[in-house]
């Protein structure tokens, strides 16, 4: 018989009943619920509210669910700026596909009609979510019409902000940008800085999104490694140490003498913070270069 997230609620509760699982032990994640019981991601995170309704289970920024002490929660006053909060700190911990109204209201101990007086729609707290984590910094002062630091301030605050909310690449668009006050703020960063270089609006959108998107596809990776940590437990570097010998056999040193001699000298380390500040140099190398064939030497300056 296929698992309903009551079926599932009800193994995990016995686990918890039964001391199998603690409190302040770790309860599978929606995503270890998808895989250990079959079962869709939506069946997954109702199992998890029908266990936070039941007082088990609590979300915990950075951890994801985990058992409940048996002290009784205090009330909280519910806000918009509470939902989101919550919000936040349950992508934070277990991802965005965790987020639904019923998990929120489950985390908060209210009924879940009641989050709908403070926020439209799953889709308008995401937009929510965005804003608030994107407001989290502060751009220092402007630099002296130096367009390239200007444009590393923003690349790198975008970086830590991602890197603080692995969901966060995720749920933000390019194509069809999610209109938040404080991503606007980015933007008008960008354009202030390239706008004595007296370039064209064209121009000076296209820097700024490819600037972003830089970040954000490195970013992407970041959420897809916090996801699969969470759910097998490994870090990276513990994972590529797994495999190891999967590797040495598939890299033949006749067929692929480059890879097979990186394999065995061992000595090179995907370093993702790295990775961003290379890409983003050479970024900038390239549109400082095009800057220089493009217009007088005086504008093109970085000085």
């Amino acid at each position: 018989m296929r698992a309903t997230s009551q079926s599932i609620a009800t193994e995990i509760a016995e686990r918890i009943s039964s001391g199998e699982l603690g409190p302040g032990d770790r309860v599978p994640s929606a995503r270890g619920i998808t895989t250990e019981w079959g079962v869709a991601i939506a069946t997954a995170t109702k199992a998890l509210a029908q266990l936070q309704q039941q007082g088990l289970v609590v979300s915990t920024p950075g951890i994801g669910s985990v058992v409940a002490s048996t002290t009784a929660p205090t009330p909280v006053r519910l806000s918009t700026a509470t939902i989101v909060a919550t919000a936040v700190a349950m992508a934070d911990a277990e991802g965005i596909d965790a987020i639904s109204m019923r998990r929120i209201a489950a985390e908060l101990g209210v009924p879940t009609m009641s989050l709908y007086r403070h926020v439209e729609s799953k889709d308008g707290l995401v937009v929510l979510m965005i804003d608030a984590v994107l407001g989290e910094d502060s751009f220092p002062p402007p630099s002296d019409a130096d367009w390239r630091a200007d444009l590393e301030v923003s690349a790198r605050l975008q970086w830590a902000g991602f890197l603080r909310h692995p969901w966060l690449a995720r749920v933000m668009s390019v194509t069809r940008p999610q209109l938040v006050p404080n991503g606007f703020r980015y933007t008008e960063w960008c354009l202030r800085a390239l706008s004595p270089l007296g370039l064209s609006m064209e121009s000076m959108m296209h820097i700024s999104v490819l600037v972003f998107s830089h970040v954000k596809g490195l970013a992407i990776d970041i959420a897809s490694e916090a996801e699969q940590r969470q759910d097998t437990g490994l870090t990276a570097d513990e994972y590529m140490t797994t495999r190891a010998t999967d590797i040495a056999a598939m890299i033949s040193p006749t067929d692929l003498p480059i890879l097979a001699t990186l394999v065995r000298s061992d000595d090179f380390d995907l370093d993702m913070d790295a990775l961003f500040e290379f890409g983003l140099q050479r970024l900038l190398d390239g549109i400082e270069t095009w800057l220089a064939a493009s217009l007088p030497p005086q504008t093109s300056s970085t000085a």
